[in-house]
């Protein structure tokens, strides 16, 4: 595939001091570009039609990609290419359809796409590019609202088309800091009845490390800036007072990159002539960038629960000999429970979860997250 045909390039200065990011990002447009040296490619959007950008272009991804190219590079091994900005098609489904081919071709090269700008409904491009592979996907949405309107402008109703696209390889959907006077109950009920699972944004803030577990959960993010608030992130049309702050939104960004399943993550929503005259949002999300790739260069767990790197705790269920297993990392302190199915139980998942989900377990309670994993696992 010639990732060059999808793609209008952008100029990385070599007047970037040595040790910024931006000096250790291989651009496309260079002669030795090898993309399958890479392990994260940076895709730039511009299409902006459905969020009402004139003309339907936008020149963000660009002022965000200056901004993340001027911070320090952290302790990583940078294996960073910036594919440029791509080429947007005569129409939304076009759009969608290029970006669903070019991270379908960087999935199957295990190299992650690190998708900046454009609009959130974008993001049911990045969805398809999953349709090809083996595995059934859990998608994590960051977002104030949930956007499942059956009708409406696209930025409105991608999620319906998600949750109803055929064939079905979505396994399950998290959402993350929508805010209850934005969100019909119906369409919660809706995710409660396919046992999804969502953090409404008090609840996060009562205990954020609660959200840690379900970002574990994802092969697939998206994280719509409209889920910070105005203050820290003002450049967006629907911009709330309430919400997500820059530090917050980089802490998740940080456990983002930690998360040894996610393959691919997209940051929408901004739109640049709404910034301020410092750039504060490019920043905010410029940051966001840097937490995610320092976090995807400090990944450390295996996965392999039954060596020496994990601890296996046993709890025991009152009044029947059925047990809990939980794993915890030796490394990192993450916590996971097995949950078995299938034919006499033969077959083994391991969820994600905190600390608490175990003491509720010790405490006789079953964890909510056990009871919805055993609900679509049956």
């Amino acid at each position: 595939m010639n990732l060059k045909l999808f793609f209008s390039p952008v100029d990385i200065s070599e007047e970037l001091p040595a040790n910024s990011v931006g000096h250790s990002v291989q651009s496309s447009g260079s002669d030795n570009f090898d993309i399958t040296k890479c392990d994260i490619a940076l895709v730039g959007l511009t299409d902006n039609r459905s969020a009402g950008e004139a003309e339907g272009e936008s020149d963000g991804v660009d002022k965000i990609r200056a901004k993340f190219f001027q911070l320090k590079k952290g302790a990583g091994n940078y294996r960073i290419a910036d594919l440029g900005n791509l080429k947007s098609g005569e129409n939304l489904e076009d759009t969608n359809d290029r970006l669903r081919e070019v991270c379908e071709f960087l999935l199957r090269h295990k190299i992650l796409p690190l998708i900046i700008g454009g609009s959130h409904d974008l993001s049911f491009g990045q969805f398809q590019a999953y349709e090809s592979l083996p595995e059934l996907i859990t998608l994590l949405n960051v977002d104030a609202t949930l956007d499942l309107e059956p009708k409406g402008d696209e930025n409105a109703t991608f999620l319906d088309k998600i949750l109803t696209y055929t064939p079905n390889y979505l396994f399950s959907y998290n959402h993350l800091a929508h805010q209850s006077y934005l969100v019909g109950q119906d369409h919660l009920s809706v995710l409660d009845k396919l046992y999804f699972e969502a953090m409404r944004l008090g609840e996060l803030r009562e205990n954020f490390q609660e959200a840690e577990p379900l970002v574990r959960m994802a092969n697939m993010m998206t994280f719509d800036i409209t889920a910070i608030r105005s203050a820290d992130a003002p450049a967006n049309p629907n911009a709330q007072p309430f919400g997500l702050t820059g530090e917050e939104a980089c802490r998740l960004c940080w456990y983002a990159g930690m998360n040894e399943k996610l393959s691919s993550i997209s940051i929408s929503g901004f739109s640049p002539d709404l910034d301020d005259q410092h750039g504060k949002t490019a920043t905010v999300i410029a940051t966001m960038l840097w937490y995610f790739v320092e976090g995807f260069y400090n990944r450390k767990d295996s996965g392999k629960f039954e060596s020496s790197e994990y601890t296996r705790y046993v709890v025991s269920q009152e009044g029947t000999d059925d047990t809990m297993v939980f794993y915890k990392s030796k490394s990192t302190d993450k916590w996971w429970m097995l949950v078995t199915f299938g034919t006499k139980h033969s077959q083994k998942a391991y969820l994600p979860c905190s600390y608490k989900d175990y003491t509720n377990a010790t405490h006789g309670e079953l964890p909510e997250r056990w009871i919805r994993a055993q609900a679509k696992l049956i």
